[in-house]
């Protein structure tokens, strides 16, 4: 209960504080890309159950001439990419919390096609609230391997409490400083996770 009354107070406090900016990158993204504004996907959230997840879209709907949608790399917009590193693109997921579909600090949701590919280990990233920032997040985000980055997920699940949550908050803020993480090494998207085979 402590838990979801901190997150409703921060995301409805930071919503407010954010406000220009949510507009500024609103008239941008519709300026640069078109509509709309925002991206939105259903993602697993508390015991895998389905939501959708809102953000700013950063990536425009280009299609090869034969109408396929191009790869995520290409469609990623110079506004996008900038989006991205500086978190920017996360800011509409405040209102996920304020809904209670996700929580300020836990996992980050991933795709719902995931869910079949999780070893019983890994899925129990989903007994808590899916996050903005996470444990993953702050030890190197996209950056590092899938495997790695569950493992980091669980170990969250496992030791949460108010003061992991208040650690993480600070490294994030430092990590958003920085632009640390934000992207694998060798692609501006993350792979996708297709198991542990």
């Amino acid at each position: 209960m402590l838990k979801r009354l901190f997150d409703i107070t921060l995301s409805a406090l930071m919503l407010i504080l954010l406000l220009p900016i949510i507009i500024l990158v609103s008239v941008l993204i519709r300026l640069k890309m078109g509509g709309p504004i925002l991206f939105r996907q259903m993602r697993p959230g508390l015991n895998g159950n389905p939501f959708e997840v809102y953000k700013f879209r950063t990536m425009s709907e280009q299609v090869d001439i034969l109408g396929n949608t191009l790869p995520d790399g290409a469609r990623l917009t110079g506004l996008g990419l900038f989006l991205r590193k500086t978190s920017l693109d996360e800011i509409p997921q405040l209102l996920n919390v304020l809904y209670g579909d996700m929580s300020i600090v836990g996992p980050r949701p991933l795709l719902m096609e995931y869910l079949p590919l999780y070893s019983p280990e890994q899925a129990k990233r989903h007994l808590v609230r899916p996050g903005i920032t996470g444990w993953a997040q702050v030890h190197g985000r996209n950056t590092i391997s899938w495997q790695h980055k569950f493992c980091l997920d669980v170990w969250y699940v496992e030791n949460a409490s108010f003061m992991v949550d208040m650690k993480i908050l600070c490294m994030t803020l430092m990590k958003v400083l920085r632009r640390d993480g934000i992207n694998a090494s060798d692609t501006d998207t993350m792979k996708k996770f297709t198991g542990n085979s």
